[in-house]
């Protein structure tokens, strides 16, 4: 039989073990997350975000929410960032000599800078510099609206202060505060660094943006503008789906925001005069199919 003595040293000996197994375990609980694991949860972010079809306000976004918020100062998305951040919108559009190039819901123009990355997504651009060129963040559950901008262009990267930046072809997205008005460019090449941001993430410099060299697939989806360059001044028709869709208002088309290929036909049921589009169309005018439109095929 064990002796007293023995038993004791024998039972602080067990509580050392135990605790010291206590003390690993909760080590591997507070473990810092790997690059990996920050990226999926950044990509989990993005698939939170609500991504719609046509500008804010052919949605019927609500007043002074969203990229119409402004604060006491007058200045865009300054208010509270819970009426700031419920929806976000990327247009592509006309500004100054920049053509295409991503604007916002109050029509302002988008940069990137080279300070950056896309692959990864990485956003260097904090403090005073945010203050100047104000990053256009989201927040799970935001609502995205897009006219002539692809989905599968834009994301989320996560910034060292913890908000979501939103990205188009991996840049991250910014405004610049010296624009104040539609069609403002202020911001083009400053510093050598700030370029209006191109629907497809590339530099937008005079009207000629950087061009993908990636092949289109086919669409499955299109929306179809009653103006040019994806006007949301002019009703916007949306179709979606395999094989020959009739337009609800024919004849009326005179720009296409495409998720790839597609075929244009001037009658129903895909008959009549045709034309192959590949992606977004802004002017169909120039093409010689301006309110021609009927019914699309896709696939």
């Amino acid at each position: 039989m064990l002796s007293k003595k023995k038993l004791g040293k024998k039972a602080v000996s067990i509580a050392v073990f135990a605790t010291a197994g206590a003390l690993s375990l909760a080590a591997c609980g507070t473990q810092e997350a790997t690059p990996r694991q920050e990226s999926a949860s950044v990509e989990q972010a993005a698939t939170e975000l609500s991504f719609l079809s046509g500008t804010a306000k052919a949605n019927n976004a609500q007043p002074k929410t969203g990229d119409w918020a402004t604060g006491s100062d007058g200045t865009p998305n300054t208010a509270e960032q819970s009426v700031a951040r419920k929806w976000v919108q990327l247009k592509a559009a006309k500004a100054g000599n920049l053509d295409p190039v991503v604007v916002n819901g109050a029509d302002l123009t988008l940069y990137r800078f080279d300070k950056d990355t896309a692959k990864p997504s990485k956003s260097t651009c904090d403090g005073d510099c945010a203050k100047t060129w104000p990053p256009v963040l989201v927040t799970p559950g935001s609502k995205v609206f897009l006219a002539g901008i692809r989905k599968s262009a834009v994301g989320t990267v996560k910034r060292d202060d913890g908000t979501l930046q939103l990205t188009v072809g991996g840049w991250p997205a910014y405004r610049f505060a010296k624009d104040t008005k539609p069609g403002d460019t202020l911001g083009q090449g400053v510093g050598g660094t700030w370029f209006g941001l191109a629907p497809n993430g590339q530099k937008a410099q005079n009207g000629r943006p950087e061009e993908s060299t990636s092949p289109q697939k086919p669409a499955s989806s299109a929306i179809l503008f009653d103006g040019k360059n994806f006007s949301d001044d002019e009703p916007s028709q949306g179709l979606a789906g395999k094989g020959c869709q009739n337009v609800a208002r024919q004849d009326v088309t005179s720009s296409v925001s495409a998720s790839g290929s597609l075929k244009l036909w001037s009658e129903k049921d895909c008959k009549g005069k045709s034309l192959v589009i590949d992606g977004d169309v802004k002017d169909l005018a120039k093409l010689g199919f301006d309110n021609t439109v009927s019914s699309l095929f896709f696939g």
